[in-house]
């Protein structure tokens, strides 16, 4: 590869249980090659090969995907957004082998406990913008008082990453919901995919809880709401931070899953829509122009990883423009550790992260409501944000 030519390289969920946040990075990608095709850094023109891997929604592949890249291709930078445990398998290969990466769609603790790390800690080589589990319970408990007030929420929680995280005394939900007057009710941990929730539901029925909030995969919240709303207790409430419950994914086959999870009039946490106030500052794009592009272009629904899957390619176009040497990857990642950069996604800024290498964005409260095309995401909350426009009013399922 000669000195003015530059790579960046994938690693994306192409395949796989994961394949659906595969799908608005391939989207972007087409629809930014012409601007990703070079870069001006200084007076100097560098073309840019942009190198697609699939992480076949493994770790170990997501890994050796890492592994060709930083040595077949000679990617200088590396991006990424997977799941909770793929995408830590894909930052730790990056900082093990020297190669700049940017990641985003996991919680900024999440994104850290997963890598054995605590807050405080600095990485040479990866960087990660999201929100963080604090700002998830902040937005949820906003939205359970104006159901029902202050008082117990039954958490429905998984025995793996994600339930170990909401449980955790000092990254969870308690330290933020429990000063605001919320006793948490651990209904009872599960193994993915549940074959049941009768323990759960007694554990609701027992504490009278109205409300449910919880991190569950579309199939198993659907069944036990399915199972609370047969023995009589349905949550007037749930508010669910797996992004896999969104109704029109159709992340499963079964179509009695989507049917539930919208008459359940889910809430969740909202961290790009086509209302969000914002434009790319690679080519000028507002998030309604990306949102209503994808579907004319693909047939499919908008969703929320668009825009970060957008923001991803913006900053690394930025990051080899704004290095000393693009290729030179100290520099790419010395640029990344510098960056303040408005995005289709908002601003992202490193210099003032919550905790180093990461980039902080804010969140509202949706609330998926019956449409005339099927259920649709409101902006419901937005306390915490008010630049955002509601678009809808909270109505609780029952």
């Amino acid at each position: 590869m000669s000195s003015t030519s530059l790579c960046v390289g994938v690693v994306a969920p192409l395949t796989g249980r994961l394949a659906p946040l595969g799908s608005p990075l391939s989207y972007v990608l087409r629809r930014l090659a012409p601007r990703l095709a070079h870069v001006r850094n200084g007076g100097r023109r560098h073309d840019v090969t942009v190198v697609v891997r699939d992480s076949r929604s493994d770790p170990a592949a997501a890994r050796r995907a890492v592994h060709d890249l930083a040595g077949v291709d000679g990617a200088h930078l590396v991006l990424t957004m997977a799941g909770t445990r793929v995408l830590p398998a894909v930052t730790d290969a990056c900082e093990q082998l020297g190669v700049p990466c940017v990641s985003t769609t996991f919680p900024w603790q999440a994104y850290l406990h997963a890598r054995d790390a605590t807050p405080g800690h600095r990485f040479r080589w990866t960087y990660h913008f999201a929100w963080g589990l604090d700002d998830i319970a902040a937005v949820f408990a906003d939205l359970w008082e104006r159901v029902e007030g202050r008082g117990a929420v039954g958490c429905l929680w998984n025995d793996d990453l994600q339930g170990a995280l909401l449980r955790h005394e000092r990254y969870g939900f308690a330290p933020v919901t429990s000063p605001r007057g919320h006793t948490l009710i651990d209904l009872g941990a599960y193994r993915e995919p549940a074959p049941g929730f009768a323990a759960q539901v007694a554990r609701l029925r027992d504490h009278g809880a109205g409300l449910v909030t919880s991190a569950a995969t579309a199939t198993d919240l659907a069944l036990f709401h399915r199972q609370a709303r047969a023995a009589g207790v349905p949550p007037r409430l749930i508010t669910c931070s797996r992004w896999l419950t969104y109704p029109h994914t159709h992340t499963t086959p079964a179509p009695d899953v989507h049917g539930e999870l919208g008459d359940a009039r889910v809430a969740t946490l909202v961290y790009w829509s086509p209302d969000h106030p914002y434009r790319s500052g690679l080519d000028g794009t507002t998030c309604a122009e990306l949102a209503r592009a994808y579907e004319q272009d693909t047939g499919a629904a908008w969703l929320q990883p668009l825009g970060l899957a957008h923001a991803l390619l913006e900053t690394a176009h930025h990051a080899l423009a704004a290095a000393d040497d693009p290729t030179d990857r100290a520099s790419v990642a010395g640029a990344l550790a510098g960056t303040r950069l408005d995005t289709v996604a908002g601003t992202l800024d490193w210099t003032r992260g919550p905790t180093p290498n990461i980039a902080l964005l804010p969140l509202v409260g949706g609330q998926w409501q019956p449409g005339a095309h099927g259920p649709r995401l409101a902006i419901v909350g937005n306390s915490a944000h008010p630049v955002v426009p509601l678009t809808g009013e909270l109505t609780p399922a029952r």
